[in-house]
């Protein structure tokens, strides 16, 4: 199916949601922590692999070592600014083709690019709490801490409101992401393939008959989409605003 087709059934849609996967992000020119050669680098300096460190077991018993690896892997990824898709995505919502985004990344590259109603089901490096006084601190204060990041108040470990390794997603994020996905029409995959956590989590709440795949790489799973296209997602989005500018 052509650009030009799949432009009109956004138009057409009543809403529009789009699973944002790892493949959009990887465009942005982030590392891939868990999949890449960085896993191979991350064991090498920190001695354990990116789920083991990155997880609530270790979070609890090695705070020192979990904020070192924090502070420099993960927040020093996120410097890298949202891509050129992020931005397109933008350009659909500010054109009503596309209602609601959900991720599982940690990044917040689609509110750093504009977007809005955007689903963060496994929360984002921006938000930052204390367990024990609520009083919540911007991500500058965690990158800029020594050692462990502690409260002001009352000296407790400020916890990254991001979902590690062994916790379950929130029942409240997971509730309004399948509210959002029930609402849906059109289902837009972009970047992850349909048996990737994002969408085995999602897709059993759709009951659309648009659901679209753009992946950069061929997957046994595709055969479930009523459309796949082949290639960068930030290129499709690219065409998709070129050809509603006509």
């Amino acid at each position: 199916m052509r650009e030009k087709n799949m432009l009109q059934i956004l138009k057409d849609s009543r809403y529009t949601v789009v699973l944002s996967g790892s493949g959009l992000m990887a465009e942005s020119g982030y590392p891939l922590l868990r999949d890449g050669e960085e896993s191979y680098e991350i064991e090498n300096e920190y001695g354990y692999s990116f789920e083991e460190i990155f997880s609530s077991g270790f979070y609890a018993a090695r705070k020192e070592l979990f904020f070192r690896f924090y502070k420099e892997v993960i927040l020093k990824a996120v410097d890298v600014p949202p891509g050129k898709g992020f931005y397109m995505l933008k350009k659909l919502q500010d054109r009503g083709l596309v209602d609601s985004i959900i991720t599982r990344r940690i990044a917040g590259l689609e509110e750093r690019a504009g977007c809005w109603n955007v689903v963060n089901m496994k929360g984002t490096v921006f938000d930052n709490v204390c367990p024990s006084c609520g009083k919540h601190y911007p991500v500058e204060y965690i990158r800029n801490s020594k050692n462990v990041p502690l409260c002001e108040q009352c000296l407790t470990a400020v916890r990254p409101q991001v979902c590690l390794f062994g916790e379950m997603i929130d029942n409240g994020i997971m509730t309004r992401a399948a509210k959002e996905v029930e609402k849906a029409d059109v289902l837009l995959v972009l970047g992850a393939s349909l048996n990737s956590p994002l969408c085995s989590q999602m897709l059993q709440y759709y009951t659309g008959t648009n659901l679209i795949l753009v992946t950069g790489s061929e997957h046994h799973s595709d055969q479930r989409a009523d459309v796949i296209v082949y290639g960068r997602c930030d290129a499709f989005l690219e065409k998709l605003i070129t050809e509603d500018e006509k």
